[in-house]
């Protein structure tokens, strides 16, 4: 099963027309098409299980050739936008602060791509039920909560909640999964994580903490991170900004995507 590499418009992208209501949709897109970002697809005739494609990308996820690998050459459009924001904070956050990438700027851009696929959700909860990734995600994110504790009522009030008012679930749980991950990297053993992890549970959305899979992000930063936690001015700056602001979402629509689309100086 040899492996070739193919851009974004040579792809199909799966459950586009439900994503095509939410505004920064096409222009995360654009992003990714204008970033110049491969996936690597099997050669024509054949596909990948998700089995193999999950195990490279996971174990090979360094990020130095800036490519993916698919089960065959469609593309799940919520992954569009998970790429896009983790190719943003490359640009903005990592190049600013001299291309050496941080355990901050990793774990913040791993943050900023998830929680935008659980606002993805609130705004597609009632404007696009039937969408597949509504379809398919809400169980697997019920499972783990139900895992956690929560009973079927508490978590059909909690996705009542972020239906209701999206933009304040991407950041109450961006901010979850930054300072979660940050705090877990810290840890020295697992009396220390478990610690950590209890004081986590409180918040809003503890009980789905374990859905995203820290310890992929926390084993990632240990392997690839140039600089330690702690020392990029940048991503805390970044952080800091997005608490601050009303709307973080349109924070970072001005800050990084907008940003992204303008020309470079110099260029024609």
């Amino acid at each position: 099963m040899p492996l070739r590499t193919v851009s974004l418009d040579q792809l199909t992208i799966d459950d586009e027309p439900a994503f095509a209501k939410l505004p920064l949709y096409p222009r995360l897109k654009e992003v990714l098409r204008r970033s110049g970002h491969r996936f690597y697809v099997p050669a024509p005739g054949t596909t990948a299980s998700w089995d193999r494609a999950l195990f490279l990308n996971l174990t090979y996820w360094s990020g130095e050739e800036g490519a993916d690998v698919l089960c065959d050459q469609h593309l799940a459009a919520d992954v569009v936008t998970h790429i896009a924001w983790h190719h943003l904070v490359g640009e903005q956050v990592t190049r600013a602060a001299g291309n050496a990438r941080s355990a901050a700027a990793m774990l913040f851009g791993e943050s900023i791509a998830s929680a935008f696929d659980l606002y993805m959700l609130g705004r597609l909860w009632r404007d696009a039920p039937g969408a597949e990734f509504v379809t398919t995600q809400v169980p697997i994110i019920s499972e783990a909560a139900q895992d956690a504790g929560m009973t079927d009522d508490d978590f059909a009030a909690l996705m009542t909640a972020v239906s209701d008012d999206p933009d304040r679930a991407f950041e109450d749980l961006r901010q979850l999964l930054y300072d979660a991950s940050r705090a877990l990297l810290a840890c020295k053993d697992v009396v220390e994580a478990q610690t950590q992890l209890e004081g986590f549970a409180r918040h809003r959305f503890g009980a789905l903490l374990h859905h995203y899979q820290l310890s992929n992000w926390i084993l990632y930063a240990r392997a690839y991170a140039a600089r330690p936690l702690g020392s990029d001015a940048v991503a805390s700056d970044v952080d800091r900004a997005l608490r601050e602001a009303p709307v973080s979402l349109d924070w970072l629509d001005l800050n990084f995507v907008e940003a992204a689309a303008r020309p470079v100086r110099g260029s024609h």
